[in-house]
């Protein structure tokens, strides 16, 4: 008898395909990057310490290859510190610009009264943008507020609304170099005065002594001083010592230079750590001063440059100056069209140790045009 033996029966298996389902790819930009800088950050410590520890072995191997990591290292701490550096200066601009419209006008040449002017008409905000510009604003030299400033303090030890002179009162602090540039003064531009009870729109130098209140003469020490491309209704230039005198292709309505040959000394102003370089460029005032105005001392700059200056309504005025050097150049005096009247005035109180008189013509000029 054969056994049956049953077999299961051999039933071929469909199989039916699951459906793809896309997985959703979520990528978080701005978490996933500071967690890349968090991880940096963390791992700067550990870093450091590796390369402390590994120091003693890596000279031991090789001092060139140790000295090659240090290297490395100090090049890759100095890179992240110059650009963080930069990033917080550029943010640090943006910002300033931003906030600043009245600072932005002033940079731009504008007077304050024409600066504020535009604000008031023109913001949204009217005068609180103008106060907020001009009255809480840090103002300074460097920027062309007007105000008095002493060197080598930057912001103005007085500023006031109405106050519109930019002076500058040096003493025993030496400056390297003060310079001023592309102004106009007094009466050039519309709707401006001279100070009250002034009669110059530029005064440089010392000052006269007094006795009531008490006050003993000053003189501004120079070592090098340029009076370069003014345009002034007079100039004149009194009780000053100068070794080198250089007064060339200057034009002016009338002419009198008498300096008178003697030996002042050759100088140059140094101080050890002197203040830092005054600086400004552009700007409407009512008057330009650099004295010495504290009793008895003489103010000190090594170079002072002041050059394209613009002025209507009063004389240039330069007195009680010991320099080195002084060089009158390219400059238009005049404004009476009347040659007798001498616009352009050395006078013999000038003392000279070398003396150059070049290129200096007198021509008929009338009074300089408002802005």
């Amino acid at each position: 008898m054969f056994k049956k033996i049953w077999k299961k029966p051999n039933i071929p298996r469909i199989s039916i395909p699951k459906p793809h389902i896309p997985r959703l790819h979520i990528h978080l930009g701005i978490p996933d990057v500071l967690k890349r800088w968090v991880a940096i950050i963390l791992a700067i410590p550990m870093n450091i310490v590796r390369f402390i520890l590994a120091i003693p072995m890596n000279i031991a191997r090789s001092p060139i290859g140790a000295y090659r990591q240090l290297t490395k290292f100090r090049d890759y701490v100095f890179s992240k510190i110059e650009y963080l550096n930069s990033e917080s200066e550029k943010w640090k601009r943006a910002f300033n610009i931003a906030k600043s419209p009245y600072s932005f006008l002033r940079m731009m040449g504008f007077s304050p009264q024409m600066a504020i002017g535009l604000l008031a008409l023109g913001s949204t905000a009217g005068t609180g943008v103008v106060v907020n510009e001009t009255i809480l604003a840090e103002k300074s030299f460097s920027n062309g507020d007007a105000g008095i400033y002493t060197a080598p303090i930057d912001t103005p030890i007085f500023a006031a609304q109405e106050y519109n002179t930019l002076r500058l009162d040096l003493g025993a602090t030496s400056v390297g170099l003060v310079e001023i540039d592309s102004i106009s003064l007094g009466t050039a531009y519309s709707g401006s005065a001279l100070p009250s009870g002034e009669s110059s729109v530029v005064i440089v130098g010392g000052l006269p002594a007094v006795s009531d209140p008490a006050f003993t003469e000053t003189f501004l020490e120079v070592g090098t001083m340029y009076v370069d491309r003014w345009r002034c209704e007079t100039l004149t230039i009194t009780n000053s010592e100068i070794h080198k005198l250089v007064v060339t292709s200057n034009a002016s309505d009338g002419q009198s230079i008498a300096a008178v040959a003697g030996t002042p000394r050759d100088r140059g102003i140094g101080g050890g750590n002197r203040a830092d370089d005054m600086l400004t460029s552009g700007g409407y005032y009512d008057q330009l001063k650099i004295t010495a105005a504290s009793s008895g001392v003489n103010g000190k700059v090594d170079v002072l440059r002041l050059t394209n200056i613009y002025s209507k309504g009063g004389g240039c005025v330069i007195d009680r100056v010991k320099a080195g050097t002084m060089e009158v150049t390219l400059n238009e005096i005049g404004g009476d069209s009347d040659l007798a009247t001498k616009a352009f005035q050395i006078a013999t109180s000038v003392i000279y140790k070398s003396f150059t008189n070049n290129s200096n013509v007198e021509v008929s000029m009338a009074v300089p045009a408002a802005q």
